[in-house]
């Protein structure tokens, strides 16, 4: 009888520490939870970004790019400071902007990440071309240069067409031009970047409008308006309004483009930002 209780108690003790093995935690390997975050807020900087909330995009980012310090993480560190170079950039801070992206550079050669050294050479033309930095025909050349490297990251080929269809248009190569940010709208509205969608259509507008097609600029905007109401994107209507009221204004429609600026003067104020609606009311009496 002592041997069977003492063979129970030594079974027992067995189916314990068999339970108590099976239940611990698995070794979680590697660790996300930072980059995680990270990721997030990278993607909410970036909308924010293109909502024209540019201060509340830059703490955003801010934070991102302190965790990528953080986890020691060199993809993240790029595209935390390709995204951070775009809000210095639309905040005037234009210095701060080219050392982002020429730190982003800098970073994808050591690491020798060849995509990403690509995108990160595309920020630099696109904003050496935007503020006459650079000529045209260079940017132009970079985007046709490096292209071919970004495959992976499809915003990232987005972004490429994007900037092509800007240099083309400074080139004065409108159908080109139109032609290379529809392939950057399709790849928006795919993956549902409506905020990126609805420029793109600002774009074309403005590509049509050069081109003397007004009804053509007319229609785009009507449909970067469209895609702004759907994601009340109050930025992007008051800009589209505004962009509206230019081309009525330039065909020499006085109280269509009245109509227009003074829809996008309400957005600006009801937003709080009065140096918009000024500029828009400027627009309006000239």
């Amino acid at each position: 009888m002592k041997k069977v209780v003492i063979l129970h108690i030594t079974l027992m003790i067995v189916s314990l520490m068999i339970v108590s093995c099976s239940s611990q935690p698995k070794n979680p390997g590697d660790i996300y939870v930072l980059r995680n975050q990270a990721e997030k807020e990278l993607d909410v900087g970036n909308r924010e970004a293109g909502r024209g909330n540019f201060e509340a995009a830059l703490l955003i980012l801010n934070e991102c790019k302190r965790k990528a310090v953080l986890t020691d993480d060199p993809g993240l560190l790029i595209r935390s400071g390709l995204s951070r170079g775009n809000v210095l950039f639309s905040l005037d801070s234009r210095d701060e902007a080219f050392s982002e992206w020429e730190q982003s550079i800098a970073l994808a050669q050591k690491y020798e990440d060849r995509e990403l050294l690509s995108v990160s050479r595309i920020y630099n033309a696109r904003g050496k071309l935007i503020s006459n930095s650079g000529s045209a025909q260079s940017a132009l050349d970079e985007v046709n240069r490096e292209a071919g490297n970004i495959k992976s990251n499809q915003l990232f080929v987005a972004f490429s067409w994007h900037v092509k269809g800007l240099a083309l248009r400074q080139l004065g190569s409108y159908r080109d031009a139109e032609d290379a940010i529809k392939r950057s709208l399709d790849i928006h509205e795919k993956n549902m970047y409506l905020e990126n969608a609805s420029y793109d259509w600002y774009v074309i507008a403005s590509i049509r409008s050069l081109a003397g097609n007004t009804q053509g600029a007319l229609q785009a905007l009507e449909s970067a308006v469209a895609i702004d109401r759907r994601i009340e994107n109050s930025w992007g209507l008051a800009a589209g309004w505004r962009a509206t009221g230019d081309v009525y204004r330039k065909t020499g429609k006085a109280q269509e483009a009245r109509d227009a600026y003074q829809r996008a003067i309400a957005i600006y104020k009801a937003i709080g930002n009065e140096h918009e609606a000024a500029e828009a009311e400027k627009r309006m009496n000239n």
